[in-house]
């Protein structure tokens, strides 16, 4: 099979598209014979080796990648499953996470795949699981009730753009973050307001929110505390342009440390996509509610141009890979 191959750290200029043998199932997996698959920061990290300090996991590689074919967003069509899976069987079609996406076949854990939405193309259900699982897990740490102030930073990105649409289904009032370009695209989806950070700051407006998810990953916490109320919830997605050893995930330590001296709480959010989360969002995406933003689509060959313009061109939603 076709696949992205990684065999060290470093650029985009790392991966290349090679034949490999494709995966077998282990007893709880499922092969899935992959249609499209999402690009994430993830993606951008397991790439590049950092933050440093995520080696020490066997899983990532201290000196290279432990797991060579990159990718987890997948929507695709099972090929066959392991001995120990009921809930799936070949040919049924599915999306969800699967280990080493940007390839023909991929192998993923049956309790991390659901049916995929009937709606739904495979390029658009590959733009869902890692990403709208992050919003759904995030806002549900302190889910925002009708009326209240939520405040979205990197609203026009693949986990702003879920957790904008579902703050509007729960009844909130949605303020958004996002760059000039994606001021539109955020309205579209249904917020209140948005912020172009490029004219002014979050804490310039004299709002204070119940609630603020911040999947930019560069607030201070001084300055997120500024716009939260008093008895506010701020959760952390990712840790963008921070530094190569700790990410970003030195400000996660430190809110969660803070939180036990003050009324407002700090907390990261550290999704895992489930089963149930994912068929959460198959009900919203197939009413309507939720509903996957893709920014453009890339063959196979083109991955690498995908991961380059992850990391330069600022997407709006989420890059597929067509397969």
């Amino acid at each position: 099979m076709k696949a992205i191959v990684q065999d060290a750290y470093g650029s985009v200029d790392q991966l290349h598209l090679r034949d490999i043998d494709p995966p077998v199932p282990r007893e709880d997996e499922v092969l899935v014979r992959v249609h499209a698959a999402g690009v994430d920061p993830s993606v951008w990290h397991l790439m590049t080796g950092r933050p440093y300090f995520a080696r020490l996991n066997p899983q990532i590689g201290l000196r290279r990648p432990a797991r060579r074919v990159r990718g987890w967003d997948a929507a695709g069509v099972v090929e066959a499953v392991g001995a120990g899976v009921t809930s799936l069987k070949p040919g049924d079609e599915v999306f969800g996470q699967c280990d080493g996406s940007f390839a023909e076949y991929a192998c993923g854990k049956a309790e991390q795949l659901a049916p995929k939405p009937a709606s739904l193309s495979f390029e658009q259900a590959a733009a869902f699981p890692v990403s709208a699982v992050t919003a759904l897990q995030g806002l549900e740490m302190a889910r925002p009730g009708p009326g209240g102030e939520v405040l979205v930073i990197g609203a026009s990105g693949g986990v702003g753009t879920y957790a904008v649409q579902l703050a509007v289904h729960y009844g909130a009032r949605v303020t958004g973050v996002c760059g000039t370009a994606g001021v539109g695209l955020v309205r579209s989806l249904g917020a209140d307001d948005v912020i172009d950070y490029t004219r002014e700051d979050i804490t310039d407006r004299p709002t204070r929110y119940d609630f603020v998810l911040d999947a930019a990953g560069n607030r201070s916490l001084s300055r997120l505390r500024r716009v939260l109320a008093p008895r506010g919830t701020a959760v952390f997605v990712g840790g963008e342009n921070a530094g190569p050893v700790f990410g970003g995930t030195d400000r996660w330590v430190r809110g969660l440390v803070l939180s036990v001296f003050v009324r407002q709480k700090l907390r990261p959010v550290i999704a895992i996509t489930r089963r149930q989360d994912l068929l959460t969002l198959t009900e919203l995406a197939e009413s309507g509610a939720v509903k996957p933003v893709v920014d453009r689509s890339y063959p196979l060959s083109e991955a690498v141009n995908a991961v380059r313009h992850l990391e330069t061109g600022h997407p709006r939603g989420k890059i597929v890979i067509a397969i």
